[in-house]
């Protein structure tokens, strides 16, 4: 049921006019929260919240003010210390086609929808869950728009009505912390995605550097990571396990080595580098197979040089 504007929204703490403010469209974002009743069968034991998350390296994420602004009135947003907030279904702010502002510039922060089932083990999501948050963030327009060439395709396929059902829709998630792999599990069955799955695609040439500045991915490229929504052989209760860069290392093959070492045993990598200083070398086989189905030996160096990491992921 949607409710007028609340008697308290004239009392909101005023968050200034930038020239170029953090908007995102309220009406949207309220479709995105009927998108998600309708399709709650997906996580039907969780429940939807919106997240903010930073884009630019030096985004300021504590403190942050949310409003929700129409042509009369404003009424503010709680933002949780997580960064997580829920919308009120307020029918004025339809009526006078709201906006849902911070006192953030556009392109300092990015937003998701965050659906969680709860009591999942630690480092573990939901394939439902986060098959349900695409669809969610897609409806909200939550993903951010950049102006380059890629950018401009990218658009074009995110706006096509089953952008979320394809095997590898481009639409990033972020983990809690850095990641070194991510695998799928149902059952007995279990599966190490790709590096070309992870760190929006930089280690297989999907996002060139240049465009870096323009993605939703620049201040968390490490935590990146997309998955095989469409793929329907993955049911929704699949897990989605997460292993992090910081982790102790359990079946490496090389530990300790240099980068001299690496490049003197395997030769020369694709190198994906880390503000942190970590760095991901991705050796891949050259045999003519799809891009997701190649073997790969990918090497984790810590930010002191050394390889504190490795896998290898046959192809399948």
């Amino acid at each position: 049921m949607l409710a007028s504007a609340p008697a308290w929204a004239d009392e909101t703490v005023e968050i200034k006019a930038l020239r170029d403010p953090v908007d995102k469209s309220y009406r949207k974002m309220v479709q995105g929260m009927e998108l998600f009743d309708e399709l709650h069968a997906m996580a039907p034991n969780a429940s939807l919240r919106y997240k903010l998350l930073p884009r630019k390296r030096d985004t300021n994420m504590d403190a942050i003010a949310l409003q929700i602004v129409g042509e009369r009135f404003k009424a503010p947003v709680a933002v949780a210390a997580d960064h997580t907030f829920t919308l009120a279904r307020l029918q004025t702010a339809l009526d006078e086609d709201a906006i849902v502002r911070s006192e953030r510039k556009a392109q300092s922060m990015t937003w998701r929808a965050e659906i969680r089932t709860p009591g999942l083990p630690l480092d573990t999501r939901r394939l439902g869950d986060l098959r349900l948050e695409c669809h969610v963030g897609i409806q909200a327009g939550l993903v951010s728009r950049y102006p380059s060439l890629i950018g401009r395709f990218f658009d074009l396929v995110m706006d096509a009505p089953d952008f979320c059902n394809r095997s590898y829709a481009p639409y990033l998630f972020f983990a809690e912390r850095p990641l070194f792999a991510v695998a799928l599990r149902a059952g007995a069955r279990r599966e190490v995605l790709s590096v070309g799955q992870l760190y929006a695609g930089m280690a297989h040439g999907r996002t060139p550097k240049a465009d870096l500045p323009h993605c939703d991915c620049e201040a968390l490229l490490d935590r990146a990571y997309i998955l095989p929504l469409g793929d329907k052989s993955w049911p929704d209760d699949t897990r989605v396990e997460f292993e992090y860069m910081n982790a102790a290392a359990s079946d490496a093959i090389v530990i300790g080595g240099s980068k001299a070492d690496v490049a003197a045993a395997f030769g020369k990598a694709a190198i994906v580098r880390f503000d942190s200083g970590y760095e991901v070398w991705a050796y891949q086989s050259d045999r003519p197979e799809p891009p997701f189905g190649r073997s790969e030996f990918i090497v984790l160096f810590s930010p002191s040089g050394v390889v504190s990491n490795t896998r290898l992921r046959p192809a399948p």
